[in-house]
């Protein structure tokens, strides 16, 4: 099998990690410009740096052989399905030559399991090595850490690459032993847990030691496969919660469940991917990460899922009718925060703004507030905006007609990753 043949059947297998932060955006070269994403290259997929900027990453699989066999997975050992691995002198070059030609800036690099663990982390291991090493690659590398793998083998492979990621994929113990009998919770988290303590001490030694190595400096990263099991968006919610407090964890991933096999246990083939309900997740997630949110705010036993018909925050908002209206002359950034339609970058220039006079709805605007949302929980100088009219039973209603007016009338799986709540 050649090289092509090999790169179209690992990237294939790939494209359900969504880790990756994929935007699905394709855009054909031109003449004086740099870089290509069309998707004629096989692989390449984009994520968003530090400082903001969108970089293409060559997204692959070392080998789709896989020794496990989890029931959602087109790579599980029983599938009938091409196999294949690259060396890890090919992927290295591959790389290289795709770098070379400015389709990409960096490697986003996942496997099946094959032989076992260690055997697999020690190829790739060699991989980033030869890219490292041998060809000088100073670019932005992701690899998967496979639950499992020996501790100081996932330190090497740390210390290559720049970011990290150990997939939990299903959340539940029930959903692992039903469709994952060879995966554990224990065997998952314990990766998570070295690579949290190794990050922390690497911090102290580059305090100490300036040219120390970096181990994982980008930090660590899962996901969440959204549909597959039953569980509810609480669950799922409740468990990001601890991710990011117990493993300092950078970015929680969703993915809605795609059918890709048959089976009693999983939803049928013809079975949309619940692109919403990962949509609303992400929503959730950017809640907890940036507003001040928690868990059990969103979501409880009672309301266990969220709602469809309004994102979490218009949700939170109308059921806890106390906390309104917000004063915009007075209310502190928390309170701020807790208004739908006002985001960080808004309500810091609102409280930088209203230090100079008395802030007017256009003002609002110009700040960058939502304001189709944000007008019914607001009052500027202790006025309502003018000709606004609703009631309590109206406020839903109104609510639902904005938000279907914003959602995409086909989203691509991945547009949810970027579209923050308000």
């Amino acid at each position: 099998m050649d090289l092509l043949d090999k790169l179209a059947i690992l990237t294939d297998a790939a494209k359900y990690d969504a880790a990756c932060t994929s935007s699905g955006v394709r855009r054909e070269s031109r003449p004086g410009k740099i870089g290509n994403t069309s998707s004629s290259i096989a692989g390449c997929c984009h994520s968003f740096s530090a400082d903001g900027r969108c970089i293409s990453l060559l997204k692959v699989l070392m080998t789709n052989c896989c020794v496990y066999d989890c029931k959602y997975c087109v790579n599980r050992r029983s599938n009938d399905t091409r196999r294949t691995a690259f060396t890890p002198k090919e992927l290295a070059e591959l790389t290289i030559q795709f770098y070379r030609r400015n389709y990409i800036e960096g490697l986003f690099l996942s496997s099946g399991v094959l032989r076992d663990p260690d055997y697999t982390t020690q190829r790739m291991i060699e991989a980033l090595r030869l890219l490292r090493q041998d060809y000088g690659f100073n670019g932005y590398i992701h690899a998967k850490a496979i639950p499992g793998t020996d501790p100081a083998l996932v330190q090497q492979l740390g210390y290559l690459a720049d970011r990290l990621s150990v997939n939990i994929e299903l959340p539940s113990q029930e959903g692992l032993t039903a469709l994952a009998p060879d995966k554990s919770k224990s065997a998952i988290l314990s990766p998570m847990r070295l690579i949290r303590d190794r990050g922390r001490e690497n911090k102290e030694e580059l305090v100490k030691y300036r040219h120390a190595p970096a181990f994982a400096p980008a930090g660590q990263s899962t996901q969440l496969i959204v549909g597959a099991t039953q569980d509810s968006d609480r669950h799922i919610l409740y468990l990001t919660q601890s991710l990011y407090q117990r493993y300092r964890l950078k970015r929680v991933f969703y993915s809605a469940y795609v059918p890709v096999v048959e089976n009693s246990l999983l939803p049928a083939l013809h079975t949309k991917p619940p692109l919403l309900r990962e949509h609303r997740l992400y929503q959730a997630d950017w809640l907890m990460r940036f507003y001040g949110f928690r868990a059990e705010e969103l979501l409880d036993e009672s309301h266990p899922n969220f709602d469809p018909t309004l994102d979490p925050k218009c949700y939170w908002a109308i059921t806890h009718p106390d906390q309104f209206p917000v004063e915009i002359m007075s209310a502190d950034l928390d309170r701020l925060l807790r208004v739908p339609g006002i985001g960080p970058t808004g309500a810091r220039r609102i409280l930088s703004a209203r230090r100079t006079g008395c802030l007017r709805f256009e003002d609002l605007q110009k700040m960058g507030v939502v304001l189709k949302r944000a007008q019914f929980f607001i009052l500027c100088g202790g006025q309502m905006r003018p000709g606004l009219h609703f009631t309590a039973e109206t406020l839903t209603r109104q609510l639902q007609a904005v938000e279907q007016n914003a959602l995409p009338v086909s989203a691509a799986p991945q547009l949810s990753l970027f579209d923050a709540t308000e």
